[in-house]
């Protein structure tokens, strides 16, 4: 397996964001997600309607708790982005798949004004991320680059972004095409999109989407809606 190590940002730091964590049913990895998270990073954790008692472990180990009974990732996103109170927000999945410790590393451009949106890139152990999830990937990357312009390697759920911004794109999607919506909505804007390699290991529990070739479908089918729409 691949080591990865990351790189600490020395000297004094700008104020820190929000990170958004859509929750659905990850009771098993949120105490090492938040346990992971930088010092001074806020958890908002936005359970979208777990039965396995994910919500109140989040708020028993500290983190902030939003409840968002709509299901559907942009669903929980959204709400979290409306929840957050910082000017900077970050996302990422809370199923243990993603360091926290890259987050300053995603961040860090945003809060010094170098770019509008980061996406982090991810380098993947092995077993970490199927085939079928690579080629749904490769190809969603390539119609942003001819929609767009924009040169991605990956259209990976780690980002941050200033919030209002953010609120001000409009996002319409509400289910797995959020993600891409986000990045076609700030090129049309005129957004600097960049991206920093992060890195990626296999979840904690059992996989909803990326996991499994039915919830990949039904991610890409919600991504072709929103190529649709744009």
């Amino acid at each position: 397996m691949p080591s990865y190590t990351t790189a600490r940002i020395p000297g004094p730091r700008l104020p820190v964001p929000d990170v958004i964590l859509p929750v659905l049913d990850e009771v098993e990895a949120i105490p090492s997600v938040l346990a992971g998270l930088p010092a001074g990073f806020t958890p908002v954790v936005v359970d979208n309607g777990s039965v396995d008692g994910s919500g109140g472990l989040a708020a028993d180990l500290g983190a902030r708790v939003v409840r968002e009974p709509v299901r559907g990732f942009g669903a929980a996103c959204y709400a979290g982005l409306v929840a957050a109170t910082d000017d900077v927000v970050c996302f990422m999945d809370c199923d243990g798949s993603f360091d926290g410790r890259d987050l300053p590393r995603v961040a860090g451009p945003v809060e010094r004004g170098d770019t509008d949106l980061v996406l982090g890139a991810r380098r993947a152990e092995r077993s970490a991320w199927p085939m079928h999830a690579r080629v749904a990937n490769r190809w969603l990357t390539g119609s942003i680059l001819r929609r767009t312009g924009l040169q991605l390697h990956d259209l990976g759920p780690m980002r941050a972004a200033r919030r209002e911004a953010l609120l001000g794109l409009g996002l319409r999607d509400r289910g797995s095409g959020w993600p891409l919506e986000m990045v076609l909505a700030a090129a049309a804007a005129g957004w600097t999109v960049d991206e920093v390699d992060v890195a990626y290991r296999a979840r904690t529990g059992k996989s909803k989407v990326t996991g499994t070739v039915r919830g990949t479908a039904r991610a890409v089918y919600d991504m072709t809606r929103v190529l649709r729409w744009a």
